[in-house]
C-alpha cells in the first residue's frame, strides 16, 4: 500500500509530500523492514500523480518481488527551477545557459538529520545503514551518486539512474576522487539509455563518465553494476523496466536473514 504523509524541509521553511511504500501486510505484521529513500516520489507509484502521466510501476513490482522494502518517495519542488536547485549538490548552468544555484547539499543533510530519524521513529524499519539506500533518477541519480559517498556512513546502496551527471560532471568528479575509502558493502547501481543522449558521440560521453564514476567507486571500495539500456531513453517507462535489475543488485544479501 502507499500512503501520503505531508512533511516539513526545515532549512527551506516549506512542506512537501512524501509517497511512502508499505508491505501490504505491514499491519497485520511486526517485522521491521529496509527503507529506500528516492528521489521524485510522486513518480514512482501511480500514473495520475506523475509528472507525465507515467509512473515507474513500483508498487506492483513490490507486490510481486519476493523480499520487501519500505520506500520512501520524496516529491520534488515543482516551482520554476527549484527541483534543479534542491536537486543537485553544485551550482551549474542548464541547457539555456541559466546559472542554477545548487542546494542538495543542504537538502540531503536534511534527510540525514530529520526526515531519517522521522521515518525510523514513525515506522518499523531497520535503521542501519546496511538497510538504507537512495536512488533517483535525472538529477535524483545525480543526487544519488553523492550521497552514496557524501553520505556513506548512513546509506550503503544507490540507485543512480539516467543521471544528470553532465550538468555537474567535474563536481562530481572531484566529490569521487577526493572521497575517502567506502565501506566494503557499498553497491550501487548506475544506468543510461542509447537513447537519452541523441546522436552517437553524445552516448560515447554519456557511456565513458558513467564507467569513469564506476571506476572510481570500485578503487573507494564499492561493487558497481554498470548497465546500458539497449533503446532506454530518459522516461519513466525505461526506468520501470530496470526495477528487476537494480532492486535485486542492491539489496543482495540483505534479506537473507529474513525480517526479524
Amino acid at each position: 500500500m502507499v500512503i501520503k504523509e505531508m512533511v516539513h524541509i526545515t532549512p527551506y521553511h516549506l512542506d512537501r509530500m512524501l509517497h511512502i511504500y508499505l508491505p501490504d501486510d505491514y499491519e497485520e505484521s511486526e517485522a521491521r523492514y529496509p527503507v529506500m529513500y528516492m528521489y521524485d516520489g510522486h513518480n514512482l507509484f501511480y500514473n495520475e500523480d506523475a509528472t507525465y502521466g507515467k509512473s515507474w510501476g513500483l508498487q506492483e513490482f513490490m507486490r510481486q518481488w519476493e523480499n520487501q522494502l519500505i520506500i520512501v518517495g520524496i516529491e520534488c519542488n515543482h516551482e520554476g527551477n527549484k527541483r534543479l536547485e534542491e536537486f543537485s549538490p553544485y551550482d551549474f548552468k542548464d541547457f539555456d545557459g541559466q546559472r542554477i544555484h545548487g542546494t542538495g547539499k543542504v537538502f540531503m543533510q536534511w534527510v540525514v538529520d530529520e526526515l531519517k530519524p522521522l521515518i525510523d521513529t514513525h515506522f518499523r524499519t531497520k535503521p542501519e545503514r546496511e538497510y538504507t539506500g537512495i536512488g533517483g533518477s535525472s538529477m535524483g541519480g545525480l543526487m544519488a551518486y553523492y550521497t552514496v559517498v557524501a553520505h556513506n556512513d548512513v546509506f550503503s546502496k544507490a540507485a543512480c539512474i539516467s543521471s544528470a551527471v553532465g550538468f555537474c560532471y567535474d563536481a562530481m568528479r572531484e566529490e569521487l576522487t577526493s572521497a575517502g575509502p567506502l565501506f566494503p558493502d557499498t553497491r550501487v547501481y548506475m544506468s543510461w539509455g542509447s537513447k537519452e543522449s541523441g546522436r552517437k558521440p553524445g552516448l560515447v560521453k554519456y557511456t565513458c563518465t558513467n564507467l569513469e564514476f564506476s571506476h572510481l567507486l570500485v578503487e573507494r571500495g564499492a561493487v558497481t553494476y554498470p548497465y546500458l539500456q539497449a533503446f532506454g531513453g530518459h522516461c519513466e517507462a525505461d526506468w520501470e523496466k530496470q526495477n528487476a535489475i537494480y532492486m535485486p543488485f542492491l539489496w543482495n544479501g540483505v534479506f537473507e536473514d529474513g525480517m526479524e
